[in-house]
Order: C-alpha cells, then structure tokens, then sequence
C-alpha cells in the first residue's frame, strides 16, 4: 500500500495515499481498535457532518466573506454534496467507541472535505480546522449531528413505515366490522369485543405514537451549532447560530433554528432521551401487537386460532409441516433491542459534566440502531404478515359462545352473585349458562332469552 506523510499539531502520521483523511483521523483509527470494520460511526451521522459543514461554510461565506471566499465556500460546497450523496463513505473509518465528544469524527470530516475540496480546487486552498471547522468545534458540532440524524431517521425511515402498518390497520378495521369475538383480560375470557374495535386499539396505539414522535421532532430542532466549545460562541461571527441554523434547513430539507441555551445543548441529551422515550413507546406497542397477533393465531388447533396469518416458511427442522409467526417474534425482538438501547441512552445522557457531555457516540448509535430496526421490522410485518390477517369467524363465534363471561349480561336481572353463582356452576358442570340459570331458579327460558344477545354486548 502507498501512503502519504500528513501532519497535525502532534507531528507526522503515515496515512494511505489513496484516502482523504489526515493525521488525527489515522490517530483514532490506530489507537481505537474496538469493534473495527462493524461498528462504525453510522452513515446517518456521516451525512450529518455532510449537511452541517456545507450551512456552516455557507454561514461564514455571509458573515465572514474575507476569509470564507467565494472559491473556499465553491470547493466546500461540492466536498460536502459528496458527503451527503454517500460517495465519500469510504472515507470515514472511525468506530463509535472513540472519544466521548466525538472530536475525532468530527476533524475526520474536516479532513476529508477539506483533502477533497483542495483537490477540486486543484490546488492547497483549504485547512481542516481553519476552513472546514470554522466557527465551529466538536462541542457544538456532534451534539448538532446527532440531532440531524435523529430527525432525518425519524422522518424518513421511522414515519413511512409506521403510515404503511396503520393504513393496514384501517383497512383491516374496515373489513372485519360486525365480526363479534370474545374479550380477554388477565389472558382470561371477558366480555365480547368486534374484531374490529380489537383492530382499532392497535390502530389507534400506533397514531399516538406517531403523535408523540412528532413532538420529537420539534425538540430535535433545536441545535447546538454555534456554542463553539463551552457554550459561549468564542470564535463564531454574532449571528452565526441563527444563520447556520437557516443554512442547515436549507441544506436538510428540514426546519431546524439555534437552540436558546448553548450550554444547555452542549451538555444535555434531553431531547434524544425524549425522542428515544417515543420509539420505545412505540416499540412497547409494538410488542403488544405482535404479540396478540401471535396469540390470536396461535394452532392450528389446540391454540386460540382467531386469526390465521401468512405462511411464509418451515418452522421446524424436526415436526413437519409446522408453521411459526416468524414476523411477530422477529419485531417482538427488535422491541426488546429498543428498550435495551432506552436503558444505555438514559445512562449516557446521565453522564454530562460540566459543559460537555462525552457518552455521545454511543447515545446516537443506540438511537440510530434503534429507529432503523423499527422501521425495517415494521415494513416486514406489515408486508409478510399483518396485511394478510384473516378473521377466522367460525372459530370467534364458537369461543365467543363458549365464554362463561358472558353471563356479565345478566348481572341487570339476577344480580353479580347470583350471576357468579351461574357462571361457576356452569364450569364445573361442563354445561351451558343458560341450562345453570334455569336450573338455579334465576330467569326462566324466556327471559334468559330475552336478556342474553351476546352480539349486542359490544
């Protein structure tokens, strides 16, 4: 391999020759082997950096025109496209588990967009820190990336998969209305439910979670951008933050502005605490879907059998012919993979000290992780297995006719102790309720008849 002699404040570092980063990039490359090749920085916070650096060089072309020129500002503009379009991810080495702040990605961007904007300059027109990082530090830079990939995630993974389930669940609550089931509460029988109200519960659980996703978003707005190294600005042109914060929602397609408090944005993890808090709500309702998905299906024969599903494959190497609800134990584990990362982003977000919180590499992988494999596991739940529910009516109506909680309907005529009395009679004889009513003395035939109409019990 052919390498090239870089330099930083620390001296001279080999660095392969056909790469765009510099000297304190190939420094956390060697002095950070941790999870090498897999667990590195993720792309979303990569195109962050993209995004960020062209408003921050656009910024300073408007505030500070004598030292950002028109062909610095040119240069960085394009490097920066790059970025953001993924044709550099080569370039980007670095592993999460490095510096706490994430200074050594972010001078892995200033290093990368600057070698390549000097080269689409042709000639040396750009420094790392004195062009690429201008205004800026790491301080302000990675809390402001993380809240760039978390929105972009949010929006354009999280949102489009989520819309596809509910509109499913619409369309199923649409197809199954007037289909009376028995209710369960405790696991245990209770009184009926349509299975389309069931449908709506889960519905309806997935557009609140949206709705708690959105106010997210608006707190992922804010950014740290600005602050520079503690919070006061030292360095950046009066009116950088706010200007920045314009570029950068020109650049993004998204609505950002400055945060009010800079040292409140270098130091806290609130809002990615809060935006994850909202993802694993949906996760939790995500496992309770799945999980009644599975229930409901469960069989063919010996279990509830409600509901048939999508067959998509084998589910035993040893019991022929047996089929599992794949889906809902892949998106069952995913939730459990969320609530996981939940509890690793509290204790990061914890750790601040002072002016600087340096857990945030691992807060953004966790929550990157985290909103990806939500998103993904919903696409194939929703693909392979909820848009092919299928209401099993003959055995809804065989168990909702089976259910002693049924007799719920006679407390009005008979009273609650009396209609336990029924109810537990019937058990224990293996009869009917209405042939425990009528041998209790409680209704005769025809008022039994008149007062037990199951399907008007929803």
């Amino acid at each position: 391999m052919d390498y090239r002699i870089e330099h930083d404040s620390m001296g001279e570092v080999k660095v392969p020759a056909d790469k765009y980063w510099g000297a304190q990039t190939q420094r956390s490359k060697d002095n950070f082997r941790i999870g090498a090749g897999i667990e590195t920085m993720p792309k979303e916070i990569i195109t962050a950096f993209g995004m960020l650096k062209k408003a921050a060089a656009l910024a300073n072309h408007q505030l500070k025109s004598e030292k950002m020129t028109d062909e610095k500002c040119a240069a960085i503009c394009k490097a920066c496209d790059e970025v953001i379009a993924g044709q550099l991810s080569q370039h980007f080495p670095l592993v999460v588990w490095q510096t706490g702040s994430g200074t050594q990605s972010n001078m892995n961007a200033n290093e990368v967009i600057a070698n390549r904007a000097n080269e689409i300059a042709g000639k040396a027109l750009c420094h790392p820190n004195d062009d690429i990082n201008m205004s800026q530090s790491s301080n302000d830079t990675f809390p402001t990336a993380m809240h760039i990939a978390a929105a972009k995630i949010i929006k354009d993974a999280v949102f489009p998969a989520l819309d596809g389930l509910i509109s499913t669940f619409c369309r199923l609550e649409k197809e199954n209305e007037g289909i009376v089931k028995s209710g369960r509460t405790h696991l245990q029988d209770a009184t009926p439910i349509t299975f389309s109200q069931e449908i709506s519960g889960w519905r309806s659980s997935l557009q609140t979670d949206r709705r708690l996703l959105e106010t997210a978003l608006d707190e992922l707005s804010e950014i740290a951008l600005g602050g520079t190294a503690v919070g006061t600005g030292l360095n950046a042109p009066a009116g950088f933050d706010t200007t920045v914060a314009e570029k950068l929602s020109e650049v993004a397609n998204m609505p950002f502005r400055s945060a009010a408090n800079k040292f409140h944005a270098l130091t806290s993890k609130d809002e990615i605490v809060f935006a994850h808090g909202a993802l694993k709500a949906l996760a939790a309702d995500l496992m309770k879907i799945a999980n009644d998905v599975r229930w409901l299906a469960s069989g063919p024969r010996l279990g509830l059998g409600e509901i048939k599903i999508p067959e998509n494959e084998p589910g035993s190497s040893i019991m022929p012919g047996k089929v599992n609800p794949t889906q809902c134990e892949a998106l069952t584990m995913v939730a459990v993979q969320v609530m996981g990362n939940d509890a690793a982003i509290g204790f990061a977000a914890s750790q601040g000290n002072f002016e600087l919180n340096v857990f945030m590499p691992v807060t953004i992988y966790n929550f990157l992780q985290s909103a990806r494999l939500l998103a993904d596991a919903m696409q194939s739940f929703n693909k392979n297995c909820a848009s092919g529910i299928k209401a099993d009516k003959e055995k809804m109506h065989h168990n909702l006719h089976n259910s002693l909680m049924l007799v719920t309907a006679l407390n009005p005529y008979i009273g609650y102790e009396n209609a336990a009395k029924t109810a537990k009679k019937a058990y224990a004889e293996n009869i009917s309720l209405k042939e425990a009513c009528l041998a209790l003395g409680f209704l005769t035939e025809e008022e039994f008849d008149k007062a037990f109409k199951p399907e008007e019990m929803v």
